[in-house]
């Protein structure tokens, strides 16, 4: 009778955490680049009655006796789906369609994205609301580097669906290209770890990020003026809330029941 009880304390531990990722989805719903996260569930290793036995002596053979002892959170995935875009018309705003995401430079430091609210900052960076600049090939010489459009010496900013970066040139009002937006591509996505701000960091099961441009090496197209939306789904989460809300409810009123019997018990002692 306590299995049952903790069994039930488990199942209330898990729809609770399973509650808490719901919640952080819907939070979410209108974070440009946000990816939904899910909680998987696995049980928890059973106590065996019988271990069963094999057909012998004319007898047919019996399967093993087990009682589970519960649930516990397998895994919480995150789940890199694409995104709907929302137009925005500011050639700054970017949206990656297909794989890949965006290589940030923050306090020397990289980090991944699929949020694309970039924006120019005084020094003609492009960033992100936290100030993380955009990292992407030099035109001149092709190394990596942080992404800087002069807005006193260029103007009239343009991003292609290879993510190359053009502005006219105030001097000579000729256009020219100033560098090509680089994207990282990993082995497995779903591996990074969150550091907040919609930022990814290389995680020991991501794998090793490798930087290509757009439309090469399986990369996805950048589509200037839109913005990669979150990828979660009300509908499904809403349904998954109405889930894990009777999961829970379910589980304290096998407690309830295991308290009454424990009570029980107590009175045909004292009785």
């Amino acid at each position: 009778m306590l299995r049952s009880m903790y069994s039930a304390i488990s199942g209330m531990q898990a729809f609770q955490t399973d509650l808490d990722v719901i919640s952080n989805n819907i939070a979410n719903v209108d974070t440009p680049g946000f990816k939904a996260g899910r909680a998987d569930f696995s049980d928890i290793l059973s106590q065996t009655i019988n271990t069963g036995a094999a057909p012998a002596g004319g007898l047919g053979g019996t399967n093993p006796q087990q009682i589970g002892l519960g649930v516990k959170v397998g895994a919480i995935d995150t789940l890199f789906t694409q995104g709907a875009p929302e137009t925005t018309n500011n050639p700054t705003d970017l949206a990656i369609q297909g794989n890949g995401l965006f290589v940030v430079d923050m306090n020397g430091n990289r980090y991944y994205t699929r949020a694309g609210n970039f924006t120019v900052d005084d020094n003609g960076y492009l960033v992100l609301p936290n100030g993380a600049k955009l990292i992407g090939y030099d035109a001149a010489t092709g190394n990596l580097v942080d992404l800087r459009v002069d807005p006193n010496q260029y103007t009239d900013i343009s991003i292609g669906l290879d993510g190359t970066v053009t502005a006219t040139d105030k001097a000579t009002n000729t256009l020219t290209t100033i560098g090509q937006i680089a994207l990282a591509m990993f082995p497995n996505p779903a591996g990074l770890e969150k550091v907040g701000d919609t930022m990814y960091q290389v995680a020991p099961n991501s794998g090793t990020p490798t930087l290509t441009q757009p439309e090469t090496n399986g990369a996805g197209l950048i589509q200037s003026g839109a913005l990669e939306m979150s990828n979660v789904d009300l509908t499904q989460e809403f349904s998954n809330m109405i889930i894990a809300q009777r999961g829970f409810d379910a589980n304290s009123k096998v407690i309830g029941t295991d308290n009454a019997i424990l009570n029980d018990i107590v009175n045909l002692k004292n009785s």
